[in-house]
């Protein structure tokens, strides 16, 4: 395929049949050098054939190969005439990140970080199994699924600045677990609260850097304070969703008369019954994955208490923001001019709402929404705020994270989980896992360099530096 290049960081694939608008890639060029990224690339073109989609099918720095969208990919389709596809939002839905600042000082943790992370690998499960911190009685799934972060702040597991500083306030809207298969369900009602595996983490981590101070002060955040990063998102609940409503959309598509350059791309017509339960499935999911990281963070201010005696509240471990990544949702946006109701699909991709937005809560609406950007357990993360220019240019929307260069099996033939660890530990970085072998899997050098991403995005203006944040402590599943 061609692709042009019309910036430092910005390429284009030109418009050719079957695709309905061009393909634009926000890039280091270091992507072109990147195993794999033809298929990535190729994905982008496909997604721009799909009915109804507006202006452009978007990727992000961290692009990567996925299931019919790239890891990275944005699309935005048209609520009058365009599809849902499952492929767009993945089958992790609402996979997704929160920071949590706290009071303390890196001073004040070093000497307990040991018996602090052990803590967190006591209070919160990890790994592929079932269990869960939150036990449900009969019935209780399908509300929590339906309700998100409420049903736990009515249970005492959320404070309302929680759902203050929860994306969507933690409950997206046509929720129905009447469209969530009874499988969906059994796999989920033991999974609330639990951390999962392969790049799900918790990481304890230190404010190293701050470099948009007005920003950071917003935000609550400053050089040198301890905060908490976690990871996670629907866990099984959301991977059946996804497998059980993929097979679905493929018939669908069909009647409809869409020719799919990729199967994996099975969409249905907005209006049609496929897309329609599908949405009310994906937002059930949605609201597991919030309400997953919810309960985490009340076990991780449960461990702050028994490690330092002191209450949450004393300690001032409070919710910065929560974000989505895999996500499809009904948004109005600025099309030629004109507002326009559109159903934007980020596939490892942020929201990244500009100053002023009123979905940005009232509290960082003069400096923008805050965006979490997750490293690769030895490099820093960041902390970012969405921009005018992602609203005018991607949908509101940013990259999520560094992107994978290596596949999980060519990972492990690298080096072995022990070699990652002591790696890790000689860096001064506290490392607890379920399974020592699967952190070869996730151990930096399968990761771009997150750096990279995140000056791509600052320099073309998706969103902006506010802080960089180093680890100290990693729990992997």
């Amino acid at each position: 395929m061609r692709i042009e290049r019309t910036g430092e960081f910005v390429y284009e694939i030109p418009v050719e049949d079957p695709m309905r608008v061009p393909g634009r890639v926000y890039a280091h060029a270091s992507l072109f050098e990147q195993a794999g990224h033809e298929e990535a690339l190729q994905q982008v073109a496909n997604v721009a054939t799909l009915p109804g989609v507006v202006t452009a099918s978007i990727a992000m720095p961290d692009i990567h190969w996925g299931y019919g969208f790239p890891i990275g990919g944005v699309a935005a389709m048209d609520e009058a005439d365009g599809v849902v596809s499952p492929g767009g939002v993945g089958f992790d839905i609402n996979c997704g990140v929160r920071l949590v600042r706290t009071e303390l000082e890196l001073d004040d943790v070093r000497p307990r970080l040991e018996p602090l992370m052990h803590q967190f690998m006591r209070s919160v499960p990890q790994g592929s199994g079932p269990h869960g911190a939150l036990t449900l009685k009969e019935g209780e799934l399908e509300r929590l699924a339906e309700e998100g972060v409420p049903f736990l702040a009515a249970r005492g597991y959320a404070t309302e600045d929680d759902l203050l500083h929860t994306e969507e306030g933690g409950v997206m809207a046509g929720a129905d677990a009447a469209a969530v298969s009874r499988k969906a369900l059994d796999r989920g009602r033991t999974q609330v609260g639990s951390l999962g595996s392969g790049n799900h983490f918790l990481e304890l981590q230190v404010v190293d850097e701050v470099l948009d101070g007005e920003t950071a002060e917003a935000f609550g955040v400053r050089r040198g304070q301890v905060v908490v990063m976690i990871h996670s998102g629907s866990r099984g609940f959301g991977h059946q969703v996804c497998t059980d409503y993929v097979g679905r959309m493929a018939g669908a598509a069909a009647r409809a008369g869409i020719e799919l350059p990729d199967r994996q791309l099975a969409c249905a017509p907005m209006d049609s019954p496929e897309a329609r339960e599908y949405l009310a499935a994906m937002a059930c999911a949605c609201n597991f994955a919030f309400a997953n990281r919810q309960m985490m963070l009340h076990q991780v201010r449960g461990a702050f208490e028994q490690v330092f005696g002191q209450s949450w509240e004393r300690l001032g471990v409070e919710l910065v923001y929560d974000v989505a990544h895999n996500i499809a949702k009904r948004e109005v946006h600025a099309v030629d001019g004109e507002e326009r109701v559109v159903r934007v699909h980020r596939k490892g991709a942020t929201r990244a709402f500009g100053p002023g937005h009123p979905d940005v809560p009232e509290d960082y609406r003069v400096v923008g929404q805050p965006v979490i950007i997750p490293g690769d357990m030895g490099r820093e993360s960041w902390l970012l705020a969405g921009t005018e220019t992602a609203m005018r240019e991607t949908w509101g929307s940013t990259c999520h994270g560094a992107g994978r260069l290596l596949s999980r099996h060519a990972a492990r033939k690298v080096r072995s989980g022990a070699d990652v660890r002591r790696e890790l530990e000689d860096a001064g970085i506290v490392v607890k896992s379920a399974s020592v072998g699967a952190l070869s899997e996730e151990a930096p050098f399968a990761y771009k360099d997150v750096a990279d991403v995140v000056n791509v995005v600052d320099a073309v203006g998706l969103s902006r530096k506010v802080a960089r944040l180093r680890p100290l402590g990693v729990l992997k599943g």
